[in-house]
């Protein structure tokens, strides 16, 4: 999503830090045929972080570079399995929640970082959250933002008519992709298309979905927001479609909320918008309450993206108080 440059409340002139270049770009590979696209960026020497992107399948970007004092902190961006510049592109083989906190770990160890502090948004803090919980003695800090634990509730809530409520006209749009009697179960309607032999149906279904998200991603839309290309849409329409049809590849429902004695040390932060509508603030809530060791932070006027003001504003606050 694009980032606004001249956010207020945090960083050098009151917002991100100027655009920095990687100083190492990486292809590693890993188990089930996956090779993984990953940069460092800022100070070699610096507080490791290590950025866990959305979706799944979003793919990292230039601009979630801009959180982070680049003087202090060593940062560490890739590519999930299947998205962005990893490869093969869209592939859902070997492409499960615990093979990705397999290749974080894998991550970690060849970079040489004995503990880092996680960030992540989104399906991004879910993943954070579910690594915290495999690794915690991994973890110094957790940074989250839109908070997602994969639970069923979440699932029907943005893919069951919840949010159509406030949206009727881009739910309509979205729903009206399949024919009535498939209505009732989106994701596994989106799931047969999404998955079909027909390449041409794959894109136009994916671009459907992605639009969805990305429709109530913001809380003032402003001007029409740009179309993505059909492979990127491809990649990240079946890449969550895969992980939702599957619960996320967790053996419980609320598994995330039920773990989370095993990070109670852990200091958190979690950023929420108030009106985000893709990951609603009720979960924020739960998390926080569950967890001891956390700070909620509840931005008065944002909706779920990165790019809102208030919510870009207030992690560089938190990374520049982290880093002291």
């Amino acid at each position: 999503m694009k980032e606004n440059p001249n956010q207020s409340g945090a960083g050098p002139r009151g917002g991100l830090y100027p655009p920095i270049e990687p100083f190492r770009q990486q292809i590693l590979d890993m188990p089930g045929g996956h090779r993984i696209y990953v940069e460092q960026c800022g100070n070699p020497d610096g507080v490791p972080v290590v950025v866990l992107h959305g979706g799944p399948g979003g793919g990292c970007s230039p601009g979630m570079r801009r959180f982070f004092d680049p003087k202090h902190y060593r940062v560490v961006l890739f590519d999930q399995r299947g998205c962005g510049r990893s490869q093969p592109t869209a592939s859902v083989e070997n492409n499960t929640t615990w093979d990705l906190v397999a290749d974080i770990e894998r991550i970690r160890i060849e970079l040489g970082v004995g503990s880092w502090i996680v960030f992540g948004g989104s399906w991004g803090a879910c993943l954070a959250l579910i690594y915290a919980q495999t690794h915690p003695d991994r973890v110094t800090n957790l940074v989250l933002r839109g908070i997602f634990t994969m639970t069923q509730g979440e699932l029907d809530w943005f893919y069951g008519g919840g949010a159509g409520q406030f949206w009727p006209d881009q739910w309509r749009a979205f729903s009206q992709m399949v024919p009535p009697d498939e209505r009732g179960d989106l994701v596994t309607a989106y799931h047969s298309r999404l998955f079909s032999a027909d390449e041409g149906e794959q894109i136009r279904f994916a671009r459907a979905w992605a639009g969805w998200e990305s429709a109530l991603a913001v809380l003032d839309p402003g001007e029409a927001r740009g179309s993505p290309s059909g492979q990127y849409a491809r990649a990240f329409a079946r890449l969550e479609n895969h992980y939702f049809i599957n619960a996320g590849f967790l053996e419980t429902d609320g598994q995330i909320l039920l773990n989370m004695e095993r990070i109670a040390h852990i200091p958190g932060h979690i950023v929420q918008g108030r009106y985000d509508m893709v990951c609603p603030p009720h979960t924020a809530h739960t998390l926080h309450h569950l967890w001891p060791a956390s700070a909620l932070h509840m931005v008065a006027t944002a909706g779920h993206a990165l790019s809102e003001p208030g919510i870009s504003a207030q992690l560089v606050a938190i990374m520049d108080r982290l880093r002291g």
